[in-house]
């Protein structure tokens, strides 16, 4: 998934001018780009005049100068050529789902008087991301440009250095090949697959939010005109001269945000909640499950968080660490979770202690949560969890089924039932299913939960 500010892609230059070197220095390190044919003529050169001395022919001593001079003028030019080359990189987008190509544009420039000879770019990329592109260029010309692209892919998540890049540079008659590495590079981040979620509603819901609230926006818009007396220091543009008539005083408009509605998202990071690894595991699973959660309830205009078993929130500003308080608040929201995402990794915590006291004081909202395997200490922890939130949806991965495909343990559907007597929503979520039938089947769930208790309550 990418947002609209990585999809413009970003663009890194890699300019030198002519480097001060030392001459010895500069001349070792032309020298030591001859190639075969380079060495040869030279060799051949130096025989020649030694000949030529001992024959005392002058003819031959300038051929021997001039096979010698070839491969020696070849190799300074090309060296002072390949710091008048300025390369960039643009990538598009910066950030992708799993599974889903990334386009790189190297853009080559000769920025010398010279023409080159034949060029190898070559792109420093991690193994994940496919082969490492090479790519052959012929002769450019004094101030012509050359742009190749090539395309990248990672089934992993996380976050991938592209460079930096390296170019070779030969001269037209063979005698000598340089190498120049630039410093430039990129990070192409990946994010987990994202599911497209039904909009059905779960609860937890703040009255004057969800599609009521849409409505109500349309009719009145952002600002409820709720007007109070006039203080020193009021804006006078805020004055609200149909109250001010009515009560015979100065009245201005009193601005009121709707209530919206909040969702917070726990991830189970616990090294023990998880056995496997690998694109189809049971961790990998419940980090695209929230991705595809977090990315539904943005959508939807709530205001959300990530927590973890460590307790960490994130974006972790605003009230309480909630964000997406306005469709540019969502978007960066957004990217700032999906990066989070990327990089997340199992916890060495031993427990869900932390994040249970970070919602010890949460607000009533909904609380959607993706647990591994949990013992009976960590079942009761979820359990208290529950605490004041509106509604509560735990989708419980047992990993030793992921492993074997078999059906979900005994000791499992003790610990779904000890969270299901808590007041949580409880969805088993066996191997390879998909987060979209599950998020029905928890909604079915809570209707079928309310319908009861109204009967009952009736009763």
């Amino acid at each position: 998934m990418a947002t609209p500010a990585a999809s413009r892609g970003q663009r890194a230059d890699d300019r030198d001018g002519p480097r001060a070197e030392d001459g010895r220095g500069g001349l070792r390190a032309a020298l030591g780009g001859l190639t075969t044919r380079g060495r040869s003529f030279l060799a051949a050169g130096a025989a020649a005049a030694v000949c030529a001395y001992v024959l005392g022919q002058a003819d031959l001593l300038r051929v021997g100068l001039l096979l010698a001079s070839l491969p020696l003028i070849c190799a300074l030019v090309l060296h002072r050529t390949r710091y008048r080359v300025a390369t960039s990189r643009l990538l598009t987008p910066q950030r992708v789902e799993a599974g889903t190509e990334a386009r790189v544009q190297l853009r080559m420039e000769n920025v010398s008087k010279l023409p080159t000879g034949l060029l190898m770019l070559q792109d420093h990329v991690p193994y994940m991301l496919g082969p490492r592109p090479r790519f052959v260029l012929d002769r450019v010309e004094a101030g012509g440009r050359r742009e190749v692209s090539y395309r990248v892919r990672s089934d992993l998540r996380g976050r991938f250095p592209l460079g930096p890049l390296q170019l070779r540079l030969s001269d037209p008659f063979g005698m000598c090949e340089l190498t120049r590495s630039f410093s430039a590079y990129d990070t192409l981040t990946v994010v987990p697959r994202t599911t497209a979620l039904p909009p059905v509603r779960l609860g937890g819901e703040a009255s004057g939010y969800g599609d009521g609230q849409q409505r109500t926006l349309a009719l009145a818009g952002d600002d409820d005109v709720i007007p109070r007396a006039y203080r020193h220091g009021d804006d006078l543009r805020r004055v609200h001269w149909r109250s001010t008539a009515r009560y015979g005083e100065l009245m201005v408009r009193r601005e009121e945000q709707p209530q919206r509605s909040h969702c917070t998202v726990l991830l189970d990071t616990r090294r023990s909640g998880y056995q496997g690894a690998g694109p189809d595991s049971a961790f990998e699973w419940a980090v695209s499950g929230a991705a595809s959660v977090l990315t539904h309830m943005l959508e939807r205009g709530y205001a959300v968080r990530l927590l973890t078993d460590t307790g960490t929130a994130v974006p972790g500003e605003g009230s309480d660490g909630y964000a997406g308080a306005s469709s540019v608040d969502s978007t960066e929201t957004a990217g700032l979770m999906m990066d989070t995402l990327a990089i997340v990794d199992h916890s060495d915590g031993a427990g869900l202690s932390r994040a249970s006291d970070v919602l010890r004081a949460g607000s009533d909202g909904l609380l959607v949560a993706f647990l591994g395997d949990l013992d009976e200490e960590q079942a009761a922890l979820a359990a208290r969890m529950r605490g004041r939130a509106g509604a509560a949806v735990a989708f419980v991965l047992d990993s030793g089924t992921w492993l074997t495909g078999g059906a979900v343990a005994g000791a499992v559907e003790a610990r779904v039932r000890q969270l299901r007597e808590a007041g949580w929503t409880v969805v088993s979520v066996p191997p390879g299913a998909r987060m979209a039938d599950l998020w029905q089947q928890a909604a079915g769930v809570l209707r079928e939960t309310a319908a009861a208790d109204s009967y009952g309550g009736w009763a």
